[in-house]
């Protein structure tokens, strides 16, 4: 579960901590305090995508931490330990927006990329944001939510898998086919190519090392004059070098060291840049008997350079790619000259890839059917918790034409709901009550959630467009959910509030010159307090009060 969020330098917020407790929390707040910032920045912490606008005015970086307890998430903590960032029971998530854009990402210390965040973020956090009713219509979500609810998601991805690889046959196959007609003129001037570069024979790296060579040809003279100057200095002149000036420096210190023996480890230094120069000397001058001078050799070389830059030319590639390019030729014209084979072989691993994508994709739909029941069944239940009597959700699952097969599977899948008795159902997309669809909303995330193993449910004003009796059901539901797992609720509604286990009210504060978001945790009196704001706005009476206060006492009952 989450333990601990910290957000630093992000939009309003300068500087802000909140620490969370199982079960249900409530944040509360006036409107534009900030309450939906915090979950945006878990959202961030988590591996969404940020940008440098979201970084506070004047500040270098927003910094982004939140803590988990991940000792009974066993597939957090495997993950974890396949990656090798695992940290005993704890797991600390952090993230780094610059003002620039650029951002970096870091689980247990460790920088990972975001991607890997996202990937473990989502196991340990479903956040339901406050305009997911408004994706609710599209058929895409809807097949997401189904395959979520049925715990198919690996499934899934086999039969993107199957369908990738189908596909990716079937292409190399109409490619090969489609040659057909000028596979003749097309393998007449391959194998000219072909042997061309088997005449020039360039070998991978060859041509790097033949421009060092020529290099060194050329300069031959001018290396062989430095290598002499060179050696005069170190050991050769009999002026004065610098062999012979360390063995007279160390002579004159070690007569010293009897005196002080301090000057030790200087004798120590001295010898050890004799010895060095020494090496340096052999070395030199082992590379000047190496140096050749031969005008014949340096011809060839460029003459070799010339014939690999001209064919280069030719193919438009880089001289050292030309060895590369030969490899490919080579296995065009392969292709080519065996495409009948070529294409049997293709045609059947199609055929092969097609019957592993129709038996994936066919366990795939008939668990759909089988998960689809159970969902809309339990969603009608809710509907009917929340307002809604008599209510009906179902989902039609269709086959899809033949050869409009599709990666994630071989069903239509649409979400249909009749919100009153007697009413035929009809298509999500088209419920024109903001009310109805909000609650739908809500029924449909709390439900699909029920077959997943993820500890946190964060609900980001889900419960819009609803009040009076329907909003105490919505908040008996969130209560209900929160016995298993934690659950965040970001909330304008006293009803949903009250039946909250903790509750934690954000505000803005300015100073004239700056504004700021905090977060503080409230006690029992603090509580009927906001409740009672949340109930009366700007003027807050004493039966105000007194009605919050009832809330609250009635709140346990409520929950049981």
């Amino acid at each position: 579960m989450l333990v601990t969020l910290q957000v630093r330098d992000f939009a309003i917020v300068d500087r802000i901590e909140v620490e969370f407790e199982p079960g249900m929390t409530v944040l509360t707040g006036e409107t534009g305090a900030g309450k939906s910032i915090l979950v945006d920045a878990l959202g961030l912490v988590l591996g969404e995508r940020g940008s440098g606008k979201l970084v506070r005015s004047g500040a270098k970086r927003a910094e982004f931490s939140a803590e988990f307890n991940v000792s009974g998430l066993p597939r957090a903590r495997a993950w974890l330990e396949q990656q090798a960032l695992d940290a005993d029971d704890e797991c600390l998530l952090r993230r780094v927006i610059n003002a620039d854009g650029r951002s970096r990402a870091f689980i247990n210390g460790n920088a990972v990329p975001v991607q890997q965040l996202k990937m473990l973020g989502e196991m340990l956090i479903d956040i339901h944001g406050q305009h997911f009713h408004q994706s609710l219509g599209r058929r895409s979500v809807q097949r997401d939510l189904l395959d979520h609810y049925g715990g198919l998601q690996d499934l899934r991805a086999q039969t993107e898998g199957a369908f990738a690889e189908w596909k990716s046959l079937l292409e190399r196959l109409l490619a090969l086919q489609s040659a057909d007609a000028d596979r003749e003129s097309r393998v007449d001037l391959l194998t000219f190519q072909l042997r061309e570069l088997e005449s020039l024979d360039a070998r991978p790296g060859e041509y790097p090392e033949l421009q060092a060579e020529a290099q060194r040809l050329a300069n031959s003279g001018r290396l062989v004059e430095g290598v002499a100057a060179a050696l005069d200095g170190l050991s050769d002149s009999d002026a004065g070098n610098v062999t012979g000036m360390l063995a007279a420096a160390e002579r004159a210190l070690q007569q010293l060291v009897q005196f002080d023996e301090d000057l030790a480890p200087v004798v120590e230094l001295v010898d050890s840049a004799g010895i060095q120069v020494a090496e340096a000397a052999d070395s030199l001058r082992r590379y000047g008997d190496s140096i050749e001078m031969d005008p014949g050799r340096q011809d060839t070389v460029e003459q070799r350079l010339d014939s690999m830059q001209s064919i280069a030319r030719k193919h438009r590639v880089e001289p050292g790619d030309l060895a590369e390019l030969r490899a490919r030729i080579s296995a065009e014209l392969d292709e080519l000259t065996h495409a009948e084979e070529r294409s049997h072989e293709l045609e059947q691993a199609a055929r092969q890839a097609e019957l592993s994508y129709r038996e994936y994709a066919g366990e795939l739909s008939r668990l759909r059917k089988a998960a689809a029941k159970k969902f809309a069944d339990s969603v009608s239940d809710a509907m009917s918790g929340l307002g809604m009597p008599g209510g009906k959700f179902e989902i039609a699952l269709e086959a899809i034409a033949e050869g409009a097969e599709r990666a994630s599977g071989l069903d239509d899948i649409e979400f249909l709901i009749s919100a009153n008795p007697g009413q035929p159902p009809m298509p999500l997309s088209r419920v024109a009550s903001g009310g109805e669809l909000s609650r739908m909303s809500l029924s449909i995330q709390v439900i699909a959630s029920d077959g997943s193993t993820i500890p946190t449910m964060v609900f980001d004003e889900v419960d819009s467009g609803v009040g009076g009796g329907v909003a105490e059901m919505v908040g008996r539901r969130l209560a209900e959910v929160a016995r298993d797992r934690q659950v965040l609720c970001v909330t304008h509604l006293p009803q949903v509030a009250s039946l909250a286990d903790h509750h934690i009210r954000i505000s803005k504060v300015t100073d004239g010159k700056a504004t700021r978001t905090g977060a503080h945790v409230l006690n029992r009196e603090e509580r009927v307090d906001e409740l009672a704001r949340m109930l009366g706005g700007v003027e807050i009476t004493t039966k105000t009060r007194e009605h919050a206060a009832e809330m609250l006492a009635g709140a346990p009952q409520k929950r049981a």
